[in-house]
């Protein structure tokens, strides 16, 4: 009701993605500007020389084949435990690979699991049966890390994995990209707005566990194809989401309309 109160007296409206908007019903939805929030693509870019240290002893370089998932809160809504149910297959297929893993362990936008405790706790229990003891030891739970960490974290990413239900985009998807990783992401909505299978990203069926895997060891071991979906994702972010020239402008475009 409150929701339906505010539509009624609004004369305009803003949503980050299309799919967001398309969630309103007319005639509200013909008065909504899709215009994204944008991405600083100046500071948010590739580094070669970019380096990690994982419990103050283990440094990780882009020599290094670095598997990374970011969700702000480990969940089933972000694809957490189609993520961890994929790890057995992709580490007995790369030995040497290594997975980090940043979010916090509380409930986010879904509910916690009902027979109580973390999501993190319950799938880890699944999962780590399925892997020896050297498999384990290259799985890395990292936390919430301060921002610089975040993007180093996605600097030095061979594969980044991105899963949601229809629901918000992460912005970490988006940074993702202008950071130039190579994205195995779910073919949900909104996600298929910014990946387009095959070019900026691939795509995957959000509860296929074995298609995920096969994916991200497909470009494991493809650096070609890495590096063109890389350089790919980070020119469709600079062109069609860049903060300075094209979603600013935009959003000050909406302003002056609006009072016009």
């Amino acid at each position: 009701i409150n929701n339906l109160f505010h539509i009624s007296r609004a004369d305009a409206g803003l949503a980050p993605t299309e799919w967001q908007a398309n969630t309103f019903p007319e005639p509200f939805r013909s008065k909504i500007t899709v215009a994204h929030d944008g991405v600083d693509t100046r500071f948010i870019r590739p580094d070669k020389d970019v380096s990690v240290t994982i419990n103050g002893n283990l440094k990780l370089t882009r020599d290094d084949k670095i598997i990374t998932y970011v969700a702000r809160n480990l969940e089933p809504l972000r694809g957490t435990h189609i993520f961890l149910r994929a790890l057995p297959e992709i580490l007995s297929k790369y030995p040497l690979a290594r997975v980090l893993i940043a979010g916090g362990e509380k409930s986010g936008y879904g509910a916690a699991p009902r027979q109580g405790g973390t999501w993190k706790d319950l799938l880890v229990s699944e999962i780590k049966p399925k892997l020896n003891e050297a498999q384990w030891r290259r799985i890395h739970f990292v936390g919430k890390l301060p921002y610089k960490y975040f993007l180093n974290l996605l600097q030095i990413s061979t594969v980044h994995v991105y899963l949601t239900y229809p629901f918000v985009l992460s912005w970490s998807l988006l940074e993702a990209m202008s950071a130039g990783c190579a994205v195995v992401a779910s073919n949900t909505g909104p996600v298929t707005e910014v990946i387009k299978d095959g070019s900026t990203g691939m795509l995957v069926d959000f509860f296929g566990v074995e298609s995920l895997a096969k994916q991200v060891c497909g470009l494991l071991g493809d650096s070609e194809q890495r590096e063109m979906l890389g350089n790919a994702a980070r020119q469709f972010i600079v062109k069609n989401y860049d903060l300075q020239s094209v979603c600013l402008p935009r959003h000050c475009n909406w302003v002056e309309n609006l009072i016009s």
